[in-house]
């Protein structure tokens, strides 16, 4: 139950300060007072003109109840506005936001915000990474426990060890000058590589260390990461070597800090995305880069929206291939449309500029990825 728990309080958090970033933005309520509550001048209009307060105040538990699921969750009208635009028209949206139609819809980084939470609230709830070998609920198949966030590479590996037995065996009973022995030698070494990868980046090891040749360490089939680096810079070597050999030391927990980081810095995305995006939109006059800002944003947040989706999905088997096949092709095309009705473009320039920015996002994706890298080692 404390994952159910952890989940809603992120969703909770997030909402709040979503709320912060979008506070009362457009809204309008009726005043119920001929003067404000906290300062006592006369009203105007529904909110004070000295204070800002609302003239409406209530003192009621739905009201009460009312305030969290608006204040939280966006139920009104600016969250049924936004998320159709979102999803099917994400152009148009930043079009009309961007040209002033803002009471109506959720400004880009409180949706950002909100999204980012949700991510986490939904990863705290289908697993996290653990660090001991005694926890409940592991199950231990060929050496390998499958559990929590590694358990699809580990389920993976569990299939891959199957077949590297059966191949093993079927291998054996050929002689050594069989035409198919050296056939069936290929095949292994190809499934062992497959499982040196998946072991590598989930138990930091690699559980075939003699096909990494002079890159494993001292027989464990651990990548040396703390090797001596001498760059002639004796600050900079000693840094380098100092997070290395803690990084080979704890594998596992600079995974946790990379998934823990990228909550934390996940708004890195937006000023990494901006120059890319003038980039791609280069000969387009008239945008500035607010325009550019509010493009990046509302795009990050449907794509953590549909990451959302297609991990639930997996989590409770609901059609799990065919809703990441949609997801693949969809996230690209949907890029595409709020290109060409963002910016207006031509069909034909718009594919140009997708396949640019596309292009641009693996740099960005890296770039964020090395900053994570970096503050786990240095953290």
């Amino acid at each position: 139950m404390s994952g159910e728990f952890e989940a809603a309080g992120a969703i909770a958090e997030g909402g709040m300060w979503s709320r912060v970033a979008e506070p009362q933005a457009g809204e309008a309520s009726v005043h119920a007072h001929s003067k404000c509550l906290n300062c006592g001048s006369s009203l105007v209009g529904p909110h004070c003109h000295q204070c800002g307060q609302s003239g409406h105040v209530h003192r009621s538990i739905s009201a009460f109840w009312h305030d969290i699921l608006h204040g939280v969750l966006h139920f009104d009208g600016k969250f049924w506005n936004t998320l159709p635009l979102l999803v099917w028209k994400p152009g148009e949206l930043t079009r009309r936001y961007v040209h002033g139609e803002r009471a109506k819809f959720i400004s880009p980084m409180a949706l950002f915000l909100f999204s980012i939470f949700m991510m986490f609230a939904v990863f705290s709830y289908v697993g996290t990474p653990n660090f001991t070998d005694d926890q409940p609920g592991m199950v231990a198949t060929n050496g390998i426990k499958v559990t929590g966030w590694r358990e699809g590479m580990q389920a993976e590996m569990v299939k891959l060890e199957a077949q590297i037995e059966e191949k093993t065996k079927a291998s054996q009973a050929l002689g050594a000058d069989d035409a198919g022995s050296a056939a069936l030698s290929a095949e292994l070494q190809d499934l062992k590589a497959q499982v040196n990868g998946l072991s590598i980046a989930t138990e930091g090891k690699a559980r075939y260390p003699e096909l990494l040749g002079g890159s494993s360490g001292e027989g464990t089939g651990q990548f040396d990461l703390a090797g001596d680096v001498d760059t002639g810079w004796k600050s900079f070597d000693k840094l380098v070597n100092k997070m290395a050999a803690k990084a080979n030391k704890n594998p596992e927990l600079l995974l946790y800090k990379l998934q823990s980081n990228g909550y934390k810095f996940a708004w890195l995305l937006i000023p990494l995305s901006i120059p890319f995006v003038w980039l791609a939109t280069l000969g387009k006059r008239g945008h500035r880069f607010y325009d550019h800002a509010v493009f990046t944003t509302y795009s990050i947040a449907f794509m953590s929206l549909l990451f959302i989706v297609v991990t639930l999905a997996s989590k409770f088997n609901i059609l799990p291939g065919l809703i990441t096949t949609v997801a693949i092709f969809y996230a690209p095309f949907h890029m595409y449309r709020q290109l060409r009705h963002a910016y207006g473009s031509s069909r034909i320039g718009a594919v140009f500029r997708l396949v640019l920015l596309l292009t641009c996002t693996i740099f960005v994706v890296t770039a964020f990825v090395m900053v994570l890298i970096s503050l786990g080692l240095i953290g």
